[in-house]
């Protein structure tokens, strides 16, 4: 059911990839990750769920590092979004040694493979990381090493499946957290005779945020 303080039009503002992100970012809660323990990293941040958690996350007072693979296109919508810092996502697309220094708090990943072993390898003690997509590829090279001597929660999420309560519990968590700015700043109004020339420039990485088609 839509819940109270939305309306259809912003509802698909969020979409699928906004429960998305409330979903993982409830994870992080879940996991104990509290906003004074360090900085939080999202990846694949530009995109429609990257864009929704970072503002999710600040909204809830973390310090937020946005991962994007066009920082100068990206990067001043995520800063406005609440990231504290953006980064190339070309840093983390090198082959990961099973364990780094330890950098983050907890990450929310929506892009797999690589990236997301690169990730756990720099993860604090006690880190968790909310792991949605699968972008970058399905595989993981990685090792335990990470769970076994950092104690690393690795959780996946996922919306398809997700039970109603937990559904409602989410929606009605966007609806308290996302700030009138995230829906004038992230998200982009077209008609739908525009929609194929959308879909290929998401194809190719060049939208931020969300595209709403109107019909």
């Amino acid at each position: 059911p839509l819940p109270q303080g939305l309306d259809s039009k912003k509802a698909m503002m969020i979409g699928t990839a906004g429960l998305t992100a409330m979903l993982c970012v409830q994870a992080l809660l879940d996991g104990g990750v509290k906003p004074d323990a360090g900085e939080v990293l999202v990846t694949g941040a530009s995109g429609g769920v990257g864009s929704v958690a970072v503002t999710l996350l600040t909204q809830l007072g973390y310090q937020v590092a946005a991962l994007t693979g066009r920082v100068e296109q990206n990067g001043p919508l995520l800063e406005k979004l609440g990231a504290s810092r953006i980064i190339d996502r070309t840093e983390f697309e090198q082959p990961s040694r099973p364990l780094e220094k330890q950098v983050w708090a907890g990450a929310i990943d929506t892009v797999g493979s690589k990236v997301l072993a690169k990730v756990l390898a720099q993860m604090d003690y006690n880190g968790v990381v909310a792991a949605c997509g699968l972008a970058g590829g399905f595989d993981l090279p990685t090792t335990v090493m990470p769970f076994i001597l950092r104690n690393v929660r690795l959780q996946g999420v996922d919306s398809v499946m997700c039970p109603t309560d937990k559904r409602i519990a989410a929606w009605e968590k966007l609806v308290a957290l996302l700030p009138e700015s995230y829906f004038e700043q992230a998200c982009t109004e077209v008609e739908l005779a525009q929609a194929p020339s959308y879909a290929e420039a998401i194809t190719n990485g060049q939208i931020t945020g969300r595209v709403v088609i109107k019909l």
